[in-house]
């Protein structure tokens, strides 16, 4: 089996040795680097082999959540964010920003060397209900942008502004894509969306578990995301959910 090349980006030397020295036991996994900043790690990743980035958040230079931004848009590495804080703004940047993993520091070692594994293998590394976390803080702040622009506008015409009329807003390359799926795949997103297991989905929508992998293989590739936690953002972004909407809600199924 090919081995792991593992990158450790961290400013500070005794945080990337003692992740260095858990994953040197496992024999799949080779700890090819260590950098201290997220600039260096852009660069050592765009010079090196490397499969998966252990990226610390907070760095100098560069930190980790731009960091993520410009190695996985150069596709050079697959990124697993390592953070002391157990914060909604992290991990929602960090997955926004293209990371493929979110662990807390004090993550046991067996779990640090099943996030490489998991990643590398293309798999999303966060719990159903870390997803659905994801999802609300997301609807949160859609809705809010919403508001803002409500409030904007009432002010202006309150104030006797008159607003020139607009076109009608042409559609999204989101909502482009999702007009390619098909009503099945677009009821699997929004399942997706609520946070629902392969299983889960499978009992929801009387279907074959093989079935819903490859339903959501499918519209994994057109709507472009690598994962199920991209998929819900996009599923957000597109316009198939709103803010607010629970996605669990058979309305919200039959108004798509």
């Amino acid at each position: 089996m090919k081995p792991i090349h593992v990158l450790l980006a961290d400013d500070q030397a005794l945080v990337r040795a003692g992740f260095a020295m858990m994953l040197s036991v496992e024999d799949e996994i080779h700890v090819v680097g260590q950098v201290a900043n997220g600039a260096e790690a852009v660069e050592f990743a765009a010079a090196n082999p490397v499969d998966v980035i252990l990226m610390d958040v907070q760095m100098p230079v560069l930190d980790g959540i731009r960091a993520t931004e410009q190695v996985v848009r150069a596709g050079t590495a697959k990124v697993i964010i390592l953070t002391t804080f157990e914060r909604e703004d992290y991990l929602f940047d960090a997955i926004r920003a293209g990371a493929s993993g979110f662990l807390l520091k004090n993550a046991d070692p067996d779990d640090l060397v099943a996030a490489v594994h998991a990643v590398a293998c293309g798999h999303a590394l966060l719990a159903p209900e870390v997803t659905i976390r994801v999802i609300e803080r997301f609807a949160r702040s859609l809705e809010s942008e919403s508001e803002s622009k409500s409030e904007s506008g009432s002010e202006e015409r309150a104030a006797g502004t008159s607003l020139p009329a607009t076109p009608a807003t042409p559609p999204t390359e989101q909502q482009k894509l999702l007009d390619t799926l098909t009503s099945r795949e677009r009821e699997v997103l929004i399942q997706i969306a609520a946070g629902r297991s392969n299983a889960e989905i499978a009992r929801e929508m009387f279907l074959a578990e093989a079935t819903v992998k490859t339903h959501i293989s499918n519209l994994l590739a057109k709507i472009q995301v690598r994962d199920r936690v991209q998929a819900v953002v996009f599923a957000y972004e597109s316009g198939l959910i709103l803010p607010g909407e629970n996605p669990s809600d058979p309305a919200a199924r039959s108004s798509s």
